[in-house]
C-alpha cells in the first residue's frame, strides 16, 4: 500500500538557522533518503517550497488565496512516497525521518498519510 507522508515546519524558524545549521540537517535527510530507497520503501521523495496556493470553492467561484491555507505557523515543506505493508510500517518508516525525531524547536512533524483506492466517498 502507498502513504504519503508529509514533512511540516515553520518557515521564519528554519529561515533562522546558518547555512551549515541547515546543511546539517539536509545531510541527515539524505541518509533518511537513501535508506529508504535501500530498503526498498522510497518511491519518491522531494522537497517543496514554501510558498504555496489555496484553491478553494467559494460561492459557486473558485478563489484562489495564498497559503499556508492551514490556520497553523507549519506548511508542508516536503513529501515522501512511501511503500509499507500497513499503516504500522508506515509510521515506523516515518518515525526514522530527521523531522519526526528532532527540530522541535524548528516546529517539524509528520504527517502519514494512505492513498486512497478511489476518490474521497
Amino acid at each position: 500500500m502507498k502513504y504519503l507522508v508529509l514533512a511540516y515546519g515553520d518557515q521564519s524558524k528554519n529561515e533562522q538557522l546558518t547555512p551549515a545549521e541547515f546543511e546539517a540537517i539536509v545531510a541527515q535527510a539524505r541518509v533518511y533518503d537513501e535508506e529508504l530507497r535501500a530498503s526498498g520503501h522510497l518511491i519518491s521523495g522531494e522537497s517543496l517550497e514554501w510558498d504555496s496556493v489555496c484553491l478553494r470553492p467559494r460561492g459557486g467561484k473558485t478563489v484562489i488565496t495564498d497559503g499556508p491555507y492551514l490556520e497553523t505557523k507549519e506548511q508542508v515543506g516536503g513529501l515522501i512516497l512511501i511503500e509499507a505493508r500497513d499503516m504500522n510500517e508506515a509510521l515506523r518508516i516515518a518515525a526514522l525521518h530527521p523531522a519526526a525525531n528532532m527540530g522541535e524547536e524548528l516546529g517539524w512533524g509528520i504527517e502519514v498519510r494512505p492513498f486512497s483506492p478511489t476518490c474521497h466517498k
